[in-house]
């Protein structure tokens, strides 16, 4: 009796194991982001000027690329030390809050004018008080100058994509520094290989872009296509690295649910409609197709189309295409996303699930149902409005939590951890979930 006691102890114990084994794991954590500043005198001439105002540097976006770890943090509000960052993940030796570097150089990071006056409480109209921005076009001193990036993605080629919204104060004073432009940097040499504006005919008055995707093959560099999803006025900028052109797309699947645009995230409850956000680059398909899988914030719904359907402007916005867009399937109640990414090894697409606290996934083998989206890790501490995730070359999962409604709406607690970075092996987040097969 008491070794089958013994045998179930272990079981239990074993199965523990398995369980937690799959939980992603803190890598950093701040409880206000700091800077690599040039020096000890500069960092404090920043703070005396309004040009570094701690409390307002929120990150958002995450990228790794070999030793560096991207991090963006927007221009939401004025004081915004450096918007497109890294770690150098060679050197933290353990540190939990590791120093953000400025990417290229601080020189890139500094605004073109003058937009950080005193210290200023944010609006509390949210993202819609861009609408309102003041236009301060400038010419760039530096072509690399980035102003205000959300997301970003490094390709197989060694290239960081870069979608820069050109807009500064978005909670305060809104500013348009410059147009909303597509920078690629050579990650090898850390220059700009690339600077292009979008066309002004191709934006709306709604218009706000906070994503970027990449869809190229290796051996293929030069024919690289970027997706650039417009969640403010319902559409998808398609551009051409060949062509050094884009276009845009619309279609009704890139519109928001009305019936999901109530939130309620770490105790904030508010109302967003953003349409098209979250895009996933999918498999080769046996034509060399690749589908894209998309689906707006506020909506539960995910959608797919061919790549070879949106790289094709006379078909896709010549009248024909509107049944090439199909829908995949519904993540059920409260699955509102705002990142998805496709894991070739698994063969699943893992994504944020912000009102649950959560991470999931869904292996495209299977339907897209409710029961067939496997839960990866739900915490109400450290998961608090999980906003952006990538899948790196190594097989493991990389996520970026932020407190972003707290940031926007009332007021973070500075003396506690806001900001996180969570890691974990692909293969083993999703052992014991519907997306292993």
């Amino acid at each position: 009796m008491f070794s089958l006691k013994l045998v179930a102890l272990c079981l239990i114990s074993c199965c523990c194991f398995l369980a937690a084994s799959g939980k992603l794991e803190e890598r950093f954590a701040w409880k206000q982001l700091t800077f690599d500043w040039p020096s000890a005198e500069a960092e404090a001439e920043a703070k005396r000027t309004g040009h570094y105002i701690e409390e307002n540097n929120l990150p958002l976006g995450l990228e790794r690329w070999k030793n560096k770890l991207f991090v963006t943090v927007p221009r939401w509000k004025a004081g915004v030390a450096a918007t497109l960052n890294y770690i150098d993940l060679s050197t933290v030796n353990g540190e939990k809050s590791p120093k953000l570097r400025p990417y290229p150089s601080w020189e890139a990071n500094k605004l073109p004018i003058d937009v950080a006056p005193a210290q200023q409480s944010a609006s509390s109209g949210g993202r819609a008080d861009a609408e309102k921005a003041e236009s301060a076009h400038v010419q760039l001193q530096d072509n690399a100058t980035v102003v205000s990036t959300f997301r970003i993605q490094a390709d197989a080629c060694d290239r960081l994509w870069v979608l820069d919204t050109g807009l500064a104060d978005i909670l305060g004073s809104p500013k348009v520094i410059t147009p909303n432009a597509i920078l690629v940097f050579d990650l090898k040499t850390d220059q700009l290989l690339r600077r292009f504006p979008i066309p002004a005919d191709q934006l709306k008055e709604d218009t706000f872009m906070a994503n970027i995707v990449v869809d190229v093959e290796p051996d293929q560099c030069d024919n690289a296509y970027a997706y650039i999803p417009d969640l403010g006025a319902y559409g998808v900028i398609v551009y051409s690295l060949q062509d050094n052109k884009s276009y845009r797309v619309k279609h009704n699947y890139f519109h928001f649910d009305p019936l999901h645009g109530d939130f309620n995230v770490g105790g904030v409850n508010f109302q967003w409609t953003d349409g098209v956000f979250g895009l996933a680059v999918g498999p080769k398909n046996a034509d060399n197709s690749r589908d894209i899988y998309f689906h707006a914030f506020a909506s539960t719904k995910e959608f797919k189309v061919s790549n070879r359907v949106l790289q094709n402007e006379s078909y896709v916005n010549g009248g024909s295409s509107y049944f090439d867009f199909k829908i995949v399937g519904d993540r059920g109640m409260n699955g509102q996303s705002t990142a998805e990414a496709y894991d070739k090894e698994t063969g699943a697409i893992f994504y944020t699930q912000v009102n649950k606290d959560a991470i999931a996934c869904w292996n495209i083998q299977r339907p897209y149902t409710p029961d067939n989206q496997g839960l990866i890790d739900s915490d109400s501490h450290t998961l608090v409005f999980p906003n952006d995730l990538k899948i790196d070359t190594n097989g493991e999962l990389w996520v970026l939590s932020d407190r972003l409604p707290t940031y926007m709406y009332k007021q973070l607690d500075n003396t506690a951890v806001n900001y996180r970075i969570l890691t974990g092996k692909n293969r083993e987040l999703i052992k014991g979930t519907p997306c292993e097969l």
